[in-house]
């Protein structure tokens, strides 16, 4: 299948909402490690799915908002934010990472993960990154993290596009579109952007990148 067929995102999660949720309860470690000792008024979870990293940044917040394109997804974390009591601090919206309907300046802390390789093209990617850059205040930091090259399921060297299948109860396959990034192209593409590299690490298959922007 050509990985551009595949599907957005939003109809793809809208479908397998419910399934990928039960199979998300856990946050990331590496989420836990980068927001040890970090706080904020606001944060934001961008493409917080099930809401799983959103309750993280709740106990570091006074407020938080998850940003997600599936209104499935979304339903799923208003559920998660009752059923483990942060609701009252948080608050989830339906959004596009590369158009965020969050006002400039506006999040101290972010959480970005799992999330900008599902985005079709690097035009798409990297606006997102500049989007993520205009709301967070001088001086915020914020988590961004990638599928990488370095995964042992792949042997490439360089980025590239792919479907990988999620299999719902019953055995029904639904393609997911990935680009999957190598890691000097993670690096290119938050350097291209409005963001400021803080540090950059690879762990578990996965690219990761502490960025900030300039509190001058």
């Amino acid at each position: 299948m050509d990985p551009q067929s595949a599907g957005d995102p939003r109809s793809t999660y809208d479908r397998i909402a419910a399934h990928f949720s039960k199979t998300r309860e856990y946050a990331w470690p590496e989420v836990e490690s980068f927001l040890d000792r970090r706080a904020a008024a606001r944060a934001l979870d961008l493409g917080c799915g099930n809401g799983r990293h959103a309750e993280l940044l709740a106990e570091r917040a006074d407020a938080v908002v998850g940003v997600d394109l599936s209104r499935e997804l979304l339903g799923e974390a208003v559920d998660r934010a009752r059923d483990h009591g942060f609701d009252a601090s948080a608050s989830f919206v339906h959004g596009d990472a590369a158009a965020l309907p969050i006002a400039t300046d506006a999040v101290g802390l972010a959480v970005y993960v799992a999330t900008i390789h599902h985005l079709p093209s690097r035009e798409a990617r990297v606006r997102s990154l500049d989007e993520l850059a205009r709301v967070l205040v001088p001086g915020g930091i914020a988590l961004v993290s990638a599928w990488s090259t370095a995964h042992d399921r792949f042997d490439r060297a360089e980025g590239f596009d792919t479907t990988i299948d999620w299999t719902l109860p019953g055995g029904e396959t639904v393609p997911r579109y990935y680009h999957i990034y190598s890691p000097e192209e993670f690096e290119a593409d938050i350097g291209e952007s409005a963001l400021e590299t803080v540090d950059v690490d690879v762990s578990s298959g996965n690219c990761y990148a502490t960025v900030t922007v300039s509190d001058t």
